[in-house]
């Protein structure tokens, strides 16, 4: 097994010796735990995404079904900075003129930031009330805050603010105005050098400019509606600040703002005042009971209209739930509502977490740089995580809202009651929460199939990073690795286990801001449990120049199969010279974990009645890269008949990687291709069995991305690795023809939509089948998927018929992109899709029609979300991005710095394309170098471009 980069050191193995009864060999199996050095372009059984100065929210982007769980990216305190430090132009997107902004622009690079340098805060804030006067052309900010030395020594020292991008109107300290020379201001900072010993009041007045903020952070206008988004930096854009994490306050909020233009006033908390005040104008008065860091503040005014319905909870409390978007879209809220319900209520059934305001208020805005934020009782979202019907919202839509909303509801205990003491726990919070949402997910549908999703988006995304210029380990900023860490616990102590150390977790830590480590005290405290080194998976830096790693703690869920493919009832183990019984309430049980944590451990299974086949890493148990002595029979025989749905759909993934590579040396050999008769029938027996969960068909006939199988060469080779693909799924189609046509056929309905697993399993099969059939360019395959667009009455089967029509140029290429832009056209939510349809296209030359779409009137450089359709559908595309003639590093290297002084958290996201370009050949390096340094020698270049752009060139 070869882990993941940030989370093990050293190569481990472990060694599973199973003596059998009968007249056979002795089985034995070897596991490597190796470190992610460069894969090497060989037939094996392993398999293989970036912070920037923001510590991502992952999801798939440059997939045409985008499961948007927060994945926009967003700023972050930088962590890993360039050791450089050079002058240079460096900015944040202004909001407002200045004349002294040239000279404050000159500014040194930033510099590393470590753990070990965090220190307690010199002063805590206790109480914060804000005023906002909301205007057309600027906004006045009025704070007052309690301040309170965290000590006597605290007391004498300077109160350092954040701020960024404020205009300063006046300062206070205990209502006394304060003269230029008692304080310090520059462009990040304000400074007390001498505040008063003891409790004190400081008022701030600024002045801000929401309707110039282009970079959606802080406070900005945009759609008609003001917002904010403040997660991680942003409240600096709002007022000066302690602007982190560990300063904890109770907030109450007033706004005022036209009544006409903004009839809807919502921040944080209960409603408690609002009214009408002179000149057409009113205010509202919020105030939040709960001490919360500032980065969960919120804010929204604007012409919205709710949905509104109600959830009692389990100890009878009525909470209103409100859904607020413009009217038109109101419409399209039910299933969001649905979703909340269902959150609430599983929270309080799994782990018996109750809501604990009287108000639960969620916003969607088509103008948002993440997927969602969970601002305590304020939630805001990107529009297309919240609004659905069947007929503009796709089945992987519907499972997104289900999955995000869940998400941020959850994050009501896990993020806001209980927040990350500093930045580096943001894996905490965040890998927690994604453990919850993952579980909701999986117990709302398909658990294996769940699993499978997760387990690919983990291998496509964060395994590449972590072989990047970008890698980092699992703390300070890991929502997919930090979930992984979360799952083991799990693991290891069982449900019941885990359940008590979350139970001990909230009732230490209940309105505090911690740690990692006092997660893990919780877990062991309530457990009495020994997780031996558990903790260093958490603290490993990033794999990239290490050598030497640790042996860590890795559970490794383990079945054994007869020869009839039926589980083994499992005993008794030997392990480090004793023997363990496994047996339960002394019944023998069919899957066990066993705890590697030395370098070189051996397992010996006894009362093994004949040679066995190990079905390893069950559930996907450890987030590591697991190499075996298991055969392509052992593979084979384990797609056939495993009972662990996941190392099912492994071992076929693991036969197609092996079988994936080896045709790429063949055709980088110019020798002819041959499809593997063995795999075809793997693949025909999983299609045709009646029994298998539909969905999990599907995925088990999905073949590996592109971009997993050129992570596994030395040389990345974008050509060959789509050209084998695409001869795969050809002679696939081809040879399983009437399988899938039978497919097809079988999972057509006419029934009403109904989004459960079901029928999201049938439709899932049926258009996987159809893309097979339409892949063979064949007439009558054309127009069954004709037929099936036509035919559709919501948007899974229509889009995926249109997916399956247009991955083939020609006539009914244009006419179906056309015909599906002018039914759509007022639906800008489609429209993205249609955008991204078009820009992941893998039709050669395809650069130039992205092109053409910029100029297209649907399409605004401003909206992030149509930025990450048609420049992050086009990236997606990894033969035209990585085209030979540089044309895709030219486009997308001259649209970063555009993009960069529009909205830098968006083009950060897009320049992280580049991060990995060594991977490649001369060509390609020399081209893709040439856009980083056009790139980094732009004046006014943002820190988070800057960051992306510095480490990949100096990789």
């Amino acid at each position: 097994m070869s882990l993941f980069s940030g989370f093990y050191q050293s190569g481990q193995m472990a060694r599973l010796v199973l003596p059998c009864k009968g007249p056979v060999l002795t089985k034995t199996n070897f596991l490597g735990l190796v470190s992610s050095s460069p894969r090497q372009a060989v037939c094996r059984a392993s398999c293989i995404h970036r912070p920037v100065r923001s510590l991502t929210r992952y999801r798939q982007f440059f997939s045409l079904e985008t499961s948007l769980r927060r994945n926009y990216s967003f700023s972050y305190p930088s962590l890993y900075r360039s050791q450089e430090v050079n002058k240079r132009l460096i900015c944040s997107v202004a909001t407002a003129p200045s004349s002294k902004q040239a000279e404050e622009l000159n500014m040194e690079a930033p510099k590393e930031i470590f753990l070990k340098d965090y220190k307690k805060p010199a002063y805590y804030f206790d109480t914060v009330d804000l005023k906002f006067l909301l205007d057309e052309d600027k906004t006045h900010v009025f704070s007052k805050i309690a301040v309170v030395p965290a000590d006597d020594a605290s007391a004498s020292s300077p109160l350092v603010l954040d701020g960024s991008d404020l205009k300063l109107i006046s300062v206070k300290v205990d209502g006394k105005e304060l003269n230029e020379g008692d304080f310090l201001v520059d462009s990040r900072h304000l400074t007390l050098s001498s505040p008063p010993t003891g409790k004190f009041t400081l008022e701030i007045v600024t002045e801000i400019y929401p309707q110039n903020n282009t970079s959606l952070e802080g406070l900005y206008k945009s759609s008609g509606n003001f917002c904010t988004q403040c997660e991680a930096e942003g409240f600096r854009k709002i007022t000066f600040f302690q602007d982190h994490p560990d300063i904890m306050a109770k907030y109450t909020v007033r706004i005022e703002a036209d009544k006409t233009k903004y009839p809807v006033l919502l921040s944080n908390g209960n409603l408690v005042g609002q009214g009408d005040i002179e000149d057409g104008k009113h205010f509202s008065i919020w105030e939040d009971p709960f001490k919360k860091p500032s980065y969960l503040f919120a804010l929204v005014a604007g012409p919205l209209e709710s949905r509104d319905d109600t959830f009692v909870t389990r100890s009878g409390r009525n909470v209103t739930l409100r859904i607020w978007t413009p009217p038109e879209d109101l419409r399209k809220t039910a299933h969001a509502m649905y979703s909340l319900k269902q959150s609430m209520k599983w929270d309080e059934d799994v782990f018996g977490l109750e809501y604990d305001l009287d108000l639960f208020n969620i916003v969607a805005v088509p103008d948002f740089n993440m997927g969602a934020m969970e601002n305590k009782s304020l939630n805001i979202f990107n529009s297309k995580l919240v609004l659905a019907t069947p007929e503009t919202a796709s089945d992987a839509d519907y499972a997104a809202i289900l999955g995000v909303i869940g998400h941020e509801y959850f994050h009501n205990w896990t993020g806001n009651r209980v927040t990350c003491r500093d930045w580096f726990q943001l894996s905490l919070k965040e890998g927690l929460t994604v453990f919850r949402d993952q579980e909701f997910s999986s117990d709302m549908g398909s658990r294996p199939v769940k699993r499978i999703a997760d387990v690919s988006k983990l291998r496509n995304y964060q395994y590449p990073q972590d072989s990047g210029p970008m890698a980092h380990p699992v703390r300070p900023h890991s929502y997919i690795k930090g979930a992984e860490v979360v799952r083991m616990y799990k693991t290891l102590l069982g449900s019941q286990g885990f359940r008590k150390g979350m139970d001990l977790y909230f009732k230490r830590h209940d309105g505090q801001a911690v740690t990692c480590e006092d997660f893990y005290a919780a877990m062991r405290d309530a457990n009495d449990a020994d997780f031996a080194n558990f903790l260093l998976c958490q603290e490993l830096p990033p794999t990239p120049g290490q050598s030497v790693k640790e042996p860590m703690f890795i559970p490794v869920a383990t079945g054994l199969l007869d020869s009839h493919g039926k589980d083994m009832p499992l005993s008794s183990v030997y392990h480090d010279g004793k023997l363990e019984s496994l047996a339960i309430e002394g019944k023998p049980v069919y899957t066990t974990v066993l705890r590697v944590t030395k370098k070189e451990e051996e397992f010996v299974f006894s009362d093994v009645p004949e040679q066995p086949v190990p079905s390893l890493l069950r559930g996907f148990s450890a987030p590591i890269r697991l190499q075996s002595d298991l055969s392509d029979s052992d593979l084979f025989f384990l797609l056939a008949h495993d009972s662990d749905e996941f190392n099912r759909w492994e071992a076929g993934q693991i036969l197609a990687r092996k079988l994936m590579l080896s045709l790429v040396e063949d055709f980088q050999q110019n020798k002819p291709l041959h499809l593997d008769a063995k795999f075809v029938n793997g693949l025909k027996s999983i299609l045709c069995d009646k029994s298998l969960d539909k969905e999990f068909i599907a995925k088990a006939m999905t073949l590996p991305g592109e971009g997993e199988i050129l992570d596994m060469m030395v040389v990345a080779d974008p050509n060959a690795v789509h050209a084998v693909r695409t001869f795969i799924r050809k002679e696939l189609a081809l040879q399983l023809k009437a399988d899938f046509l039978r497919t097809v056929q079988e999972n057509q309905t006419s029934e009403q939509y109904e989004f459960n697993h079901t029928n999201m399993a049938r439709r899932a099969l049926k258009n996987l089948s159809l893309a097979y059939l339409t892949s063979l360019e064949d007439p009558a395959c054309t127009e069954l998927a004709l037929n099936e667009y036509k035919a559709a009455t919501n948007m899974t089967d229509q889009f995926a018929a249109l997916a399956a029509i247009t991955q083939n140029p020609g006539k009914y290429h244009d006419e179906v992109l056309a015909d599906f832009y002018d039914k759509w056209q007022h639906e800008y939510l489609v429209v993205n899709k249609w955008f991204a349809l078009q820009a992941v296209s893998d039709i050669p030359g395809n650069v130039e029609n992205v092109k053409k779409l910029l100029n297209h009137p649907a399409f605004d450089l401003h909206n992030p979300n149509k930025v990450y359709s048609l420049l992050g559908g086009f990236c997606g595309s990894l033969v035209n991005f990585h085209a030979k003639d540089g044309s895709g590093y030219q486009f997308l290297g001259e649209l970063v710095v555009q993009l960069d002084k529009i909205n830098p958290q968006v083009a950060s996201r897009m320049v992280s394309a580049f991060s990995r370009w060594k991977r490649y050949d001369e060509t390609r390096q020399k081209l893709a170098k040439a856009q980083l340094e056009k790139i980094m020698s732009a004046n006014g270049l943002s820190e988070n471009v800057y960051e992306i752009a510095s480490k990949s060139l100096a990789a």
